[in-house]
């Protein structure tokens, strides 16, 4: 589990209840949010719904679940998705150390307890009926989302990647998803003490199910545009200056067309103007095989992209020698005037 954040508690006066003022909040951490995001995220708060944002890695998914928690002076609780998670990491254990201590504590006074029991048998149906509290809430060990339910304060639940998990891992989130609740069979069921803004990521790696669908607001986040992924690269990198930003923006979305094994993502980009910057020449070839280490992480992608820049440029197409047509050939004057006449006057 990771948790992460302060309680910013002038952030609470952030106004949240209007597109414009999710913007605002949103850029006050340095994200920058386009209209149809800012929109989203403020549905989902005023509808107490969670919001699910599928697309490619590195457009900004994760970061807006720890901007929202900043914005909205929450503490972030994250759930790291990955293949093989199950409901011990994501919801709760049980702390065996304690109930070992506590059940050896307790030995002592049970087997006084037990000494004034005539036989094995009755000594057994007295232990029977005693509850020792080893399975109670003092004797659980939260993990993400049952921390998320627990917590006095208000929280971001952020469950990352979930496209990662097997589906059976997707149908232990409805509870939290639909009721906002944990069931521990051995306690009961707890209800969320305040009301957790869930955020739900997914790479796009496999198809979520239907159920999972249904309990979220949806919106599929792609690469930014042009315009505000040089406002985004400007807010986390202010001293790269705007010629160089553009470049750099510029040669990213040029990778992006190319049929990449990644393409590169915006943080990659901010550290490519960064590294440009110190380079002080973006137009040089060499600079831009130093910027395709930045941008590119994989071997047969910068092999493809060098092979694409220095692969000859294809000849024109040879003019089309157009041969005239009988309906493209000027009418007959002569054959047009006795045209119906039968050739005579």
């Amino acid at each position: 589990m990771t948790t992460v954040g302060s309680f910013a508690r002038q952030r609470e006066s952030a106004d949240l209840t209007t597109t414009a003022g999710v913007r605002e909040a949103l850029a006050t951490t340095g994200y920058v949010a386009s209209d149809e995001l800012a929109t989203v995220v403020r549905l989902a708060i005023a509808l107490d719904r969670p919001l699910l944002l599928e697309g490619p890695a590195g457009v900004g998914k994760t970061e807006l679940a720890k901007a929202l928690a900043e914005a909205g002076g929450r503490r972030l609780v994250r759930l790291q998705c990955y293949e093989g998670l199950d409901d011990n990491r994501a919801l709760y254990e049980w702390d065996y150390a304690r109930q070992l201590l506590h059940v050896q504590m307790l030995r002592d006074r049970t087997s006084a307890e037990l000494a004034s029991a005539p036989d094995l048998a009755a000594a057994s149906a007295m232990l029977a009926n005693v509850d020792f509290g080893l399975y109670s809430e003092a004797f659980l060990a939260p993990r993400p989302l049952l921390d998320a339910i627990l917590s006095e304060d208000p929280v971001v639940l952020l469950v990352d990647e979930v496209d990662r998990t097997e589906e059976s891992m997707e149908a232990l989130l409805l509870e939290v998803l639909a009721e906002k609740q944990v069931t521990v069979p051995e306690v009961g069921t707890f209800t969320a003490r305040t009301a957790p803004w869930v955020v739900l990521t997914s790479n796009d790696t496999r198809e979520l199910s239907g159920a999972l669908k249904r309990r979220c607001l949806h919106l599929t986040v792609d690469f930014p545009t042009a315009e505000i992924e040089r406002e985004i690269v400007s807010s986390r990198a202010p001293d790269v200056e705007e010629g160089v930003i553009a470049d750099v923006v510029d040669l990213a979305r040029s990778l992006r067309d190319l049929p990449l094994r990644k393409a590169p993502s915006v943080s990659e980009v901010i550290d490519a103007a960064r590294a440009a910057m110190l380079l002080g020449d973006t137009a040089s070839a060499a600079t831009r095989e130093t910027l395709y280490s930045v941008l590119l992480k994989y071997a047969s992608d910068t092999e493809l992209v060098r092979a694409r820049a220095t692969a000859p440029a294809a000849p024109p197409a040879p003019e089309r020698t157009v041969v005239p047509s009988i309906a493209s050939a000027p009418p007959n004057s002569t054959t047009a005037a006795f045209r119906g006449r039968g050739g005579r006057s």
